[in-house]
């Protein structure tokens, strides 16, 4: 109610509020007594990063080959030039239209943020679009390359699209501000770009750095004003919260700076074990996102403690778990699975790693808070952790293409992740919750899918969740049982859809039961099931096995569709990008990919037929790249049974589908609960 008060008050007060706020009013907020006093002040108050200069020649020894990449992105962004969400290259041009959706030219008005219906769902638009942008996270490269040239020119660059936003995102109008966490989010690239730039040339006029100030400390005005709180909180709030943090920390002095930081440190210790579960894993079912809302946790206590504030050790520990999970999730070669939603969303985003690279996390908490089992697992490029903790830090990690230590296969019962791994396989399992404590948020009716790597080879990949409001319908399809490897039943969802205008909600209809996990040396085993189709007239259960030979890199997948009366029962399997398949006589499939051929063959009850067809994967936001995709089918009584085994291929193979899965057939413990 307050915040509705708030918006409704601000219709009128907003332009008043943002012109009656000159320097002596920041000076009066700040306890300063000039700007030049503020100024040299906020320079040299101890930031949650470091900002010092390093020579080119220093950061090459430390990240080969980097620096080319970062002066190649800096070049880009000094002309204007992004690619972002799927945009493909694109010339913002001069002036930038900080409103417009680039993809398809839709602009929002520069109204009051509450007069703008920034969904569009009537429309191809994405609202994410002119978000990202104004994010102003493309700016970072620029201050990366002055910190190891002192070009002038990046600071002028920067000073110049800075005085341009703010001049054309007026406090609380365009649709820059229709979302608490666009702003929130500005701050933690602002007070960067502040301690990078602040001691330039470029960054010395009084007018610009009266400007810079006064519009930062509104951007921490308003998200104190416009949290985005709710019954159950999600990583917006977290988001919030991190903002009022690092506002109130970079500001120091006043009653409004001590205010932001304490009360977003208190809203985060509140949110942390409500969004994060015991085993690690954020409560919002999106491995993607499990990843922003860890940098979120992790870069908050990093700046409090490089104030020398205190981080209990329970929130330490809690964010450590989640790095924990990663550890787990992450693949091998740093790729992950796309379990649930992904925006490409990061905190603050210093490396040219792939997106779905999230290696570097496990080292920047590990290399922290000296975890050794992080230090240990750590692997990858170690630009993010130069950049977020400084070159000790990364000089104490191992250099990339060094062998880390072996992660062994992995629970997180809370959150319904069973990871089987090792050395050449890598699958995912998910069996949790829908998400958001029931709501949906990020999750998608994928309980009981899998992704699998299998001798180093990507077989079995997700769809991903490809838009959010740029379609509705494609938004539903993505994140649809038929688009998961997971059973369905009479073509209902595992969770029913509220209303197809309902991006982030689902009905909780699907309650987890895992009912039996091992993981040893030789093979790792699941077996479980949910209760998303005992709605139905006749109630059904869907049990799946999954067992992982780790001695000769198999997968054997079995599911049992219990219940009673006839049913039409489909099974997908999503193949990742680039693998081909053929079929190989009854019952057996040829897999092909990264130059190597894997057998797939499959049996069960009468009447299973499979279909080769093409399917579509997301790999990152805005961006799908289409796939093969298998199909089995079936029609008639239930219960019903298939089997189906992927290895690689054999010298010779079995004569016959049944005598390539008689070895694992019997020993899968088909709906037990033993």
């Amino acid at each position: 109610m307050l915040t509705e008060f708030n918006a409704q008050t601000d219709r009128f007060r907003a332009p008043r509020r943002a012109r009656n706020f000159d320097t002596e009013a920041l000076l009066a907020r700040s306890d300063a007594p000039s700007l030049a006093n503020i100024w040299t002040r906020l320079a040299d108050r101890l930031y949650a990063i470091p900002t010092r200069p390093i020579a080119e020649c220093d950061y090459e020894r430390a990240c080969p080959g980097d620096a080319a990449r970062i002066f190649h992105a800096a070049s880009a962004a000094l002309a204007h030039r992004v690619d972002l969400l799927g945009t493909g290259p694109v010339d913002l041009g001069s002036p930038i239209d900080w409103h417009r959706d680039f993809k398809t030219g839709v602009s929002w008005p520069n109204t009051f943020m509450r007069n703008i219906n920034y969904t569009n769902l009537g429309s191809p638009s994405d609202v994410k679009i002119p978000w990202e942008i104004s994010r102003l996270q493309w700016l970072i490269p620029v201050g990366q390359a002055y910190l190891m040239t002192g070009d002038e020119q990046c600071a002028r660059a920067a000073r110049e699209i800075l005085e341009d936003w703010i001049e054309r995102n007026p406090y609380a109008h365009g649709v820059n501000w229709t979302c608490t966490m666009e702003v929130a989010m500005r701050i933690l690239t602002w007070t960067w770009l502040f301690h990078v730039f602040n001691r330039s040339r470029a960054w010395s006029g009084e007018a610009f750095q009266s400007r810079f100030l006064r519009a930062l400390f509104l951007h921490g005005e308003f998200t104190e004003r416009y949290l985005e709180r709710s019954d159950v909180n999600g990583n917006h709030f977290t988001a919030d919260a991190v903002g009022m943090v690092f506002a109130g920390l970079f500001f120091g002095k006043g009653s409004a700076s001590s205010r932001w930081s304490e009360t977003g440190w208190q809203l985060l210790c509140e949110e942390l074990p409500r969004q994060v579960l015991p085993d690690g894993v954020d409560f919002e079912a999106s491995i993607p996102y499990h990843r922003l809302v860890l940098e979120l946790f992790f870069l908050a206590a990093r700046y409090r403690e490089a104030c020398g504030l205190p981080v209990p050790d329970d929130y330490r520990a809690r964010v450590i778990d989640m790095a924990r999970f990663t550890l787990a999730y992450v693949r091998p070669d740093g790729t992950i699975p796309l379990i649930g939603d992904a925006d490409d969303a990061r905190a603050l985003p210093f490396g040219g790693q792939s997106i779905n690279d999230h290696r570097y996390v496990a080292g920047l908490v590990g290399a922290h808070w000296q975890v050794p089992e992080l230090i240990d697992g750590f692997s990858g490029p170690r630009a993010e952790i130069l950049w977020t903790l400084g070159r000790r830090a990364a000089a104490s990690l191992r250099e990339e293409g060094e062998k880390p230590a072996t992660v062994p296969s992995a629970s997180f019962p809370q959150g319904g992740i069973f990871i089987m791994r090792n050395e050449r396989d890598h699958v995912a399992i998910d069996c949790g919750p829908v998400g958001q404590n029931g709501r949906g948020g990020h999750g998608h009716n994928d309980c009981l899918s899998f992704e699998a790597v299998l001798d180093g080879v990507h077989l079995i990949g997700d769809c991903g969740a490809f838009v959010y409001t740029a379609s509705a319908q494609e938004r539903n399809r993505f994140r649809s049982t038929a688009y998961h490897n997971t059973p369905q039943i009479d073509g209902e969802e595992v969770n029913r859809f509220i209303r197809w205008d309902y991006l982030w909600t689902l009905h909780d209809d699907a309650a987890p039961d895992v009912r039996r996990w091992e993981a040893n040396e030789h093979r790792d085993l699941f077996v479980g099931s949910h209760s998303g189709f005992q709605r139905l007239s006749t109630p059904m259960t869907p049990v799946r096995t999954i067992v992982l030979d780790h001695d000769v890199h198999a997968l054997t997948i079995t599911d049992v569709i219990e219940g009673a009366g006839d049913h039409v029962v489909t099974i997908p399997l999503q193949l990742a990008p680039g693998v081909e398949a053929r079929e190989n006589g009854p019952g057996r499939i040829i897999l092909k990919a990264g130059g190597r051929d894997f057998l797939l063959l499959w049996s069960g009850s009468a009447g299973w037929t499979c279909e080769m067809g093409q399917g579509r994967i997301s790999p990152s936001y805005g961006v799908v790249v289409p796939a093969i995709k298998l199909l089995w089918r079936r029609s008639g009584p239930t219960p019903a049974t298939l089997t189906m085994s992927v290895s690689p291929r054999p010298v010779v193979a079995p004569r016959s589908p049944s005598e390539g899965l008689q070895e694992w057939h019997f020993q899968i413990p088909v709906g037990s609960r033993s």
